[in-house]
């Protein structure tokens, strides 16, 4: 058997039957209605990917008890009939593309925001959350009884409104991980004490639901807290086996909460790192078991399954990149996925939504454009073909060529270097940047792919522009170092941090990095792992200020851990031949230095824009020479000039 066809071995749970084992993992969109009800974008969105080929759809969180459960604003709502209508027309879509769908119901307990929802957060303890810094009210056992009853009755809505069966959110730190976790547990009824009565809550929950409806349950539950004092593996094989014992029809092994201070999410964590999770729960599980997190390879995916870890592998953001990714896989066409890199702009979208609150942004994918805009059709062929030249072969420049060569244009895009990519080739450089070769490889097959005429090594002038006589010109040429006014600048030992990721000789034992953003931490990183002696100056209070919050956090543990000198508020006056003169609080020193590195940021290259912007009708500026920003605003510039061209 060809390793692939592992994934696309059918698999029934309880009555459901899935064609495949891929499964959709359920992931917060802020697609829904300010009221919790279904949107057509949303439809849209899921349309897409079952379309795509995926076995499995596990609709997002669905609160079953508005407002008090509720953890943010546009998530759906189960709390009453009046939702089902719109459930089903989801349902139904999905249906028609062939396949499976589950409900995930959910209640946020002390992760609900009372700002939001004007009360005060329930839990079975009160013990404050560290992740929204709230103190919640502890429920009565009456007031458990009765939430129990809402899960019972949101499964029922599921399954009138056609649903193939429910999930529970038993992960991440909600309430049902909370009552499982002795960390905000501490109650004295029949819903507290050890690991086995600690999962008395989700027990009933199982066996209410069960009464009430006869489809599939699955759990998602983190098997691993990893929180200092939290549950453990051992702890939630014990719960495994009391929901084994109460009916439930598939486990989904998670890991963390939202609190835990182990990284689960960003490019730096290994790709299949809580694999484990799932293999140690299906060495106690009776139902099957879904394995998730960092899973973004159909090879690794079958791996998994082959090799009897799991039973189905989950996939959240690989899905928002790529909806096609499992029809791909069964074609064997793997250099057409649109790999996720593990960039965490989706996340970290969602995440600086939940804290501004009402108003908040919907999910994007920094490498698939269309997402969220899946009804919109932007690339829809074009009735009149035209010569579209595209000047610059980085991520915005191939998208633009992607979209164009699409939607039926005769495409040629040229590009100085001797290989495409642009900047994405030093992104890639620096510890932990592996994934980001996913999205070189991905655009440089479409090229390909596509019948783009690319011209490598090409000097581009404007006179050569205007003698190409095309009938659109996109300028991506992509933007230089900024070069700051700093007196010794122009000294032999100052190189700029692009220099530095080319891999250029003469870097020294001793290094001063002038820059205390995104660039200028990964070239300090990479710098200290080559064995150097590293500093990173900021001029503002905090460094990393551009990095995302989901990654963030992890890039500076890793950058205190790995011995870096990291000097904040501080100004730098002028570099000398042995070292640089900087002031912080007012006092002057001279910090030791072979090497200088430029990492102030980028400027954009407009150039030839400049030089033809008064020549070309149609010309238009993308990528870094448009708006120097990260791999997202590149990649969604190109497509949405690539769909109106």
């Amino acid at each position: 058997m060809n390793e692939l066809e592992y994934l696309f071995i059918p698999i029934r749970i309880g009555d459901m039957e899935l064609k495949n084992r891929i499964v959709m993992a359920p992931m917060g969109t802020g697609f829904a209605a300010e009221d919790g009800s279904v949107t057509q974008q949303l439809i849209d969105y899921y349309v897409e990917r079952a379309k795509g080929g995926v076995g499995l759809i596990i609709v997002e969180a669905c609160c079953i008890d508005a407002p008090e459960g509720r953890a943010g604003f546009s998530e759906l709502i189960v709390d009453n009939d009046k939702y089902i209508p719109g459930l089903s027309r989801l349902v139904d879509a999905i249906h028609a593309q062939g396949a499976k769908v589950l409900l995930q119901l959910a209640h946020a307990g002390r992760y609900g925001y009372s700002r939001w929802t004007g009360i005060q957060p329930v839990a079975p303890s009160p013990i404050p959350s560290r992740y929204t810094k709230e103190m919640p009210r502890e429920l009565s056992t009456a007031e458990v009884e009765a939430i129990i009853e809402k899960f019972a009755q949101g499964a029922r809505r599921a399954k009138e409104a056609g649903f193939d069966g429910v999930e529970l959110m038993g992960s991440t730190g909600y309430l049902i991980s909370q009552f499982m976790s002795s960390l905000t547990n501490k109650r004295t009824d029949r819903f507290g004490g050890d690991t086995s009565s600690r999962a008395t809550f989700v027990v009933e929950i199982i066996h209410s639901i069960r009464e009430k409806v006869g489809f599939p349950i699955c759990c998602k539950f983190s098997v691993d807290e990893y929180l200092p004092g939290g549950n453990t593996v051992e702890d939630s094989k014990i719960i495994a086996r009391r929901m084994g014992q109460a009916g439930v029809s598939m486990l989904h092994a998670w890991a963390g909460w939202h609190e835990s201070p182990e990284p689960m999410l960003p490019m730096s964590v290994k790709r299949g790192a809580f694999v484990p999770l799932a293999e140690a729960i299906k060495g106690v599980a009776s139902v099957p078991v879904i394995a998730v997190g960092r899973i973004n390879d159909p090879r690794l995916a079958a791996q998994i399954i082959k090799d009897k870890r799991a039973d189905l592998v989950a996939m959240g953001r690989p899905l928002l990149a790529d909806p096609y990714l499992p029809k791909k896989a069964a074609a064997g066409d793997l250099a057409d996925i649109r790999m996720c890199i593990a960039c965490c702009r989706c996340f970290d979208v969602l995440m600086e939504a939940m804290r501004r609150g009402k108003g908040e942004q919907s999910l994007v994918c920094a490498l698939n454009a269309e997402l969220g805009r899946e009804g919109e059709k932007g690339l829809q062929t074009t009735s009149l073909a035209k010569k579209v030249l595209i000047v610059g072969g980085g991520p915005a420049g191939m998208e633009a060529a992607r979209v164009c060569a699409i939607r039926g244009h005769k495409v040629t895009l040229w590009d100085k270097s001797d290989r495409l990519g642009g900047k994405l080739i030093l992104a890639q450089v620096p510890p932990y940047k592996e994934e980001i070769s996913n999205l070189i490889s991905y655009l440089s097959y479409q090229m390909q792919k596509l019948g783009v005429g690319v011209e490598l090594n090409k000097e581009v002038t404007p006179q050569s522009v205007l003698d190409e006589k095309a009938d659109e010109v996109i300028i991506a040429t992509g933007a230089s170092p900024l070069i700051p006014d700093i007196s010794g600048v122009e000294k032999g030992m100052v190189i700029s941090a692009l220099d530095v990721l080319r891999g250029e000789d003469g870097v020294g034992e001793k290094v001063v990095v002038i820059g205390g953003g995104m660039v200028g931490c990964e070239t300090g990183e990479f710098l200290a792992s080559k064995g150097k002696k590293v500093t990173i100056l900021a001029r503002r209070e905090r460094i990393g200020q551009d990095i995302g919050p989901t990654t963030r956090w992890v890039v500076l543990k890793r950058l205190y851990e790995s011995g870096i000198e990291i000097s904040t508020s501080t100004q730098v006056e002028s570099i000398a031949d042995d070292g640089i003169i900087v002031n912080k609080d007012g006092e002057t020193r001279k910090i030791e230095a072979d090497s200088v590195v430029l990492a102030r940021g980028l400027v954009p290259d407009q150039k030839l824009w400049e030089a033809l912007k008064d020549k070309l009708p149609q010309l238009h500026l993308i990528g870094d020479c448009f708006q120097v920003n990260k791999i997202l605003e590149a990649i969604h510039r190109g497509w949405e000039v690539g769909c109106k061209v």
